[in-house]
Parts: structure tokens; sequence; C-alpha cells
């Protein structure tokens, strides 16, 4: 059997254990088109092949961007790996100046693009790099296709030469730097070595509950962050056959298609679907929005392990019944769970898709971590509502004195790339500190409380946490995204971004004389006041120093492409606060 020790032993091990019919599939041609296990080994070794041609040494950096997650990216990866490169990922939403930072810091000297649109991107700073080829994964007129490499090196002739490269590759050699996107400055690569993501993945398996053979996983979460990718390596190891969705705005087609047992997420994706479900049930007539709205509620209740008794088990039942079994029915009518990372996601939205059946098992981690450090499981007792669940095994988590979470394992981070400096500023003797602060219960559950730096001191002296206070905000549906801000000010105050979609509705439904445009709703008194409401139920919950006094609304929709967001849907604070300088004043002044 394979002794897992490098990222490329994963499908070797899979073609031993299962050898899938269907280990990878993608959707061409409105056609879903499998990828067995032996073929994906072939590929990746025709790949692998291909490079050596090419003159790739140890230690060459050869750059992936992909506007979706697909086969190709997978069969590159450990095409790469196999001759001891290493795959640099980049986000294709970023900019084509971080482009050519994140090209010419990591030094890559080949680079693969999954269209058009990313192709565009690149070929604007291309010539200021030490690219010396671009291919593409979908036929371009101009660039060199993918298949070039797999019939450059469809001949084995090298295949001897290239076991020799995977023979030289050790566990603690560099598999990957991964540029984290950041929500200040310039991206920072993070050197992952093999044991550093196969150690995270082995010590991971033991969390998710995957039956083997025979279990579908949808995947859309960008496989260029740590997050999506190292599940991708665990779904190998157990067998799982790993569906790449189209994007993320066919979701929802393509579960009903594949219908999954399980996928990641993030909560900004659970929060839009959550969304999406009660507008439509806007739509109903009174008697089933009753209906909608009582199960929704039990749902708000809902306890694990049957905690609440037997008689609200029994309406819990009937309204999976009547409502929760159509929520099934639109993600495929057979998830029954989803991971969610990246970011805290709301208790009473967990306990909602929990109640509906789809359980949703929250987890910690960072990219320099690689990245699970905790995660929750239903089965053993190993799962609370608000909680990240119990730290993975070999795993280490450590509350330093003044509540900043201390990581020690073998998931560590090698460093940050080119940055020794920065290196040590986050490195205590083998502990990482994430910048998180957290507390870990008499359970062994670890609860994240807020990020250290984002904790601010108003001048009264009185410490406000912001994620609070926003992640208690975001539930209203009037609000989109949610800043809390007032560092150094005399009372916190909030820049919120409207969620214009629902207002246009409530506009509608309640026939207000409201123009229904972007312009119109930001500046309306009757929506302001509205919101205010919504602003002031959350303050109803904190303490008086804690409160939002005041607070704007903007203009426009926070996205990735205007800049206010990162790829994995964060804040960026520090733009955010630059591009809504007026209204800052306006606040303050």
């Amino acid at each position: 059997m394979t002794d897992i020790t490098r990222l490329f032993d994963f499908p070797y091990y899979q073609l031993e254990t299962y050898k899938l019919k269907e280990a990878l599939v993608t959707k061409y041609d409105e056609v879903w088109t499998p990828t067995s296990t032996q073929a994906y080994i072939d590929q990746a070794n025709a790949i692998s092949r291909a490079l050596l041609k090419l003159g790739i040494q140890k230690d060459d950096k050869i750059a992936v961007i992909s506007s979706t997650n697909r086969t190709e990216w997978n069969i590159m990866d450990i095409g790469i790996l196999q001759v001891g490169a290493q795959n640099i990922p980049i986000y294709p939403t970023i900019s084509a100046e971080d482009y050519e930072y994140v090209l010419n810091h990591s030094e890559s000297i080949y680079c693969f693009v999954s269209d058009a649109d990313v192709l565009a991107k690149l070929n604007q700073v291309k010539g200021n790099t030490k690219l010396k080829e671009v291919y593409s994964f979908n036929h371009i007129e101009g660039c060199k296709h993918f298949s070039e490499l797999l019939e450059l090196g469809k001949d084995p002739i090298n295949q001897p030469e290239v076991e020799e490269r995977k023979n030289q590759v050790h566990e603690d050699d560099l598999a990957t730097i991964i540029y984290t996107s950041g929500t200040t400055g310039r991206p920072k690569g993070v050197m992952l070595t093999h044991k550093n993501i196969v150690s995270n993945a082995l010590d991971s398996v033991p969390r998710l509950p995957i039956s083997g053979a025979g279990t579908r996983v949808l995947s859309f979460l960008p496989i260029c962050h740590i997050f999506e990718r190292v599940l991708i390596y665990i779904y190998q190891y157990m067998g799982a056959t790993i569906y790449f969705a189209e994007g993320l705005d066919k979701i929802g087609d393509n579960a009903k298609e594949i219908k999954p047992h399980l996928m990641s997420v993030v909560p900004r994706l659970l929060e839009k679907v959550y969304d999406k479900i009660v507008h439509k049930a806007e739509e109903l007539s009174p008697l089933k929005q009753k209906i909608f709205f009582w199960a929704v509620g039990l749902g708000e209740q809902w306890e694990p392990y049957q905690k609440n008794g037997s008689w609200y088990h029994f309406k819990l039942n009937l309204a999976r019944k009547l409502v929760f079994s159509k929520w099934q029915e639109a993600l495929g009518g057979e998830l029954s769970t989803m991971v969610s990372g990246s970011a805290p996601l709301q208790p009473r939205l967990i306990r909602i898709f929990c109640a509906a059946g789809m359980q949703v098992m929250e987890g910690y981690g960072l990219t320099e971590t690689s990245p699970v450090v905790a995660v929750g499981k239903y089965a053993d007792h190993m799962f609370k509502v608000g909680t990240v669940g119990i730290p993975i095994r070999n795993v280490e988590v450590k509350i330093a004195e003044d509540g900043e979470i201390l990581i020690k394992g073998p998931n560590v981070m090698k460093g940050y790339y080119k940055d020794p400096e920065k290196t040590a500023s986050v490195m205590t003797e083998e502990y990482f500190h994430t910048g998180d602060k957290g507390e870990i219960d008499s359970e062994g559950f670890l609860k994240i409380t807020g990020r250290k730096k984002e904790m601010f001191k108003t001048s009264g002296g009185k410490y406000v946490i912001p994620t609070l206070l926003e992640n208690e905000l975001k539930q209203s549906r009037f609000i989109e995204q949610v800043m809390v801000i007032g560092e150094g000010q005399k009372m916190p105050a909030a820049l919120i971004q409207p969620n214009f979609e629902f207002i246009k509705e409530w506009i509608k439904f309640k026939g207000k004389a409201i123009d229904p445009t972007n312009d119109a709703i930001y500046t309306s008194k009757e929506v302001i006041d509205r919101i205010q409401q919504e602003v002031d139920k959350c303050n109803s919950k904190f303490g008086k120093w804690e409160q939002i006094k005041r607070f704007e609304l903007t203009p426009d929709e926070w996205s990735i492409k205007g800049g206010h967001l990162t790829p994995t849907m964060k804040m960026k604070r520090d733009i955010i606060l630059n591009l809504y300088k007026d209204l800052y004043d306006k606040i303050y002044n």
C-alpha cells in the first residue's frame, strides 16, 4: 500500500484502494465528463514527462490561474509536484497588477490559465514577468493549449527520469506557495511543504462523514485557496467522486444534477442561499407563508443530540416534510453535510440548516496552518453550535495571556517566502500566532471571539469587537455587508452596504414611493429609517459602549472586483475605509 508522505501520493493511493472509474468529473459542452483514477495518473505522468522536456528543474515555479475548479487543475498539480517543482496557485479575481507581483515574487517561469478572460488580464503584464510560455485549459486562439503538453509527454521513454525525480522529493520539501489574498497590503507568500498539507489532510480525515467509493462531493470554492485544496486531497484519499461545479452561479443547477452528499461552503454563500429561499417564500400564499416561517422559527431553536425533547422533534419532522424537504431538493436531495470555513458563521443559520437535515460543520484554520486547526463533527458528540469544534489530532491549540490563539503542529507553515522578518514576527519557537482571539471551553471546544488586530479601543478606553456587531447586523435582510468602525473615536459607527436586491422587492411589496435604483435607495430617508430599526435591534444586545451610534449607507455593492472583498469574501477593511473616507468624515467630523 502506498505510504502517503507527499501530495502526489494521494492519487496512487486511490488507485490501489479504490481504482475509481469516476475520480474527477468536469462539465464540458453541457456533458459531465469523468476521468478515472488511472487516467488521472496517466495524464499527470504525461505532464511530468513534458515538463522535463521543457527543462523544468527541481524547485522551479509554475503558476496556475483558473476561474473554476476543474480536472485539468488537478492533473497539473500532480504533474508539477512529481518533478520536484512547485505549484503556485493564483486567485483569478485579483488585479493584473497583483498577477504581476505574484508571478515576479515567486519567479514563476510557466503559467497555465483557464480561459480567455484570465489570459487577457495576464497579457496586460506578461511582458513584465519572467514567463517563458503560457498554456490554456480552454482552446483560445493564439495561446498554446494544455493538450500540447499531453502530446509532448505522450512517449513514456523518459518516465524513468520522472520516477527518479519523484524519489528525490522529500516530505519536508516545499510543495506550494500560496499567496494570501490579504485584507491589507501586498499578498504574502505562504510556503507549505508536502508534510504540512499531507499531515493536515490525513489528520482531518476522521472528521469528515465520507463512506468511500460512491460518495459524491461538489467542489466550487476556489481550489487556489488551501481550504478547498486540502479537501480535494482528502476526497481522493477517501475514494469520493469529485464533481467540479461550473461556477458559483450554477451551484444549484449542478447540485440537482449530481445529487452531492457533501460540499464545502463559506458563510456568505450560505447567507445568500438562505436569503433566496426566504425571498421565494414571500411569493407563497398567506397560509403557506405561515407554515414556512413556523418551520424557520422551529429551526432557530434547534439543538444537537435531541436536546429539545421528543415533542420538539415531532414538530421538526413535520416541518421537514412540509418545508425543509424542498430545501433539500433544491440542492439535489441527498446533501447531508456542509463544511464551512473562511469566516465566522451565524449560529442562527447553523441551527436552521441543521434542522433542515443538512448539517453544517463549522471549522477554523488559516493558510499558514495548511489550513485545518479544528472542525466539528456530529458523530461522537464533537459538535457544538457557536464553536468551531475540537482541534484535530496532532494539532496543539494554546490560548495566550491576551487571548490570542497559538498553533503548534506539523501543519504550521515553513514561513513566508522571501520574508524571514515577517515569519519571525508570527512565530514564538514552534507556535504560530494566528492574530485571532479565542477560548477553549471545559469540553475542549474552540470558540473564536474576534480578530486581535480588528478589535479596537474607543477614545473612552473601551474595547469593541467589530465582528460580533457585524455578524449580528448581517442577520438583517436589509443589510448585505457592514463594517464597524471607531478606533480612537468617541463612539463605534458603521458603514453599511444595503441589500439592494431585497430592498427593491420590499419597495414593490410595500408599495413604497421610492425610486428602485441604488442611488435613490441609499439616500432614501425611509430606507435609512428602516435600517435604523435593524441597528437599534442589534444595539439592544450589546453594552452601551459597544452600540453603534451612527451609520452611513454606501452607494455601491461591495465586491471582489470592486476591491472591497478578498476572493474568500472577507472585507478589506483598510481599502473600504479609504473608499468611503467621505462617509467616515461625515460620521466623525
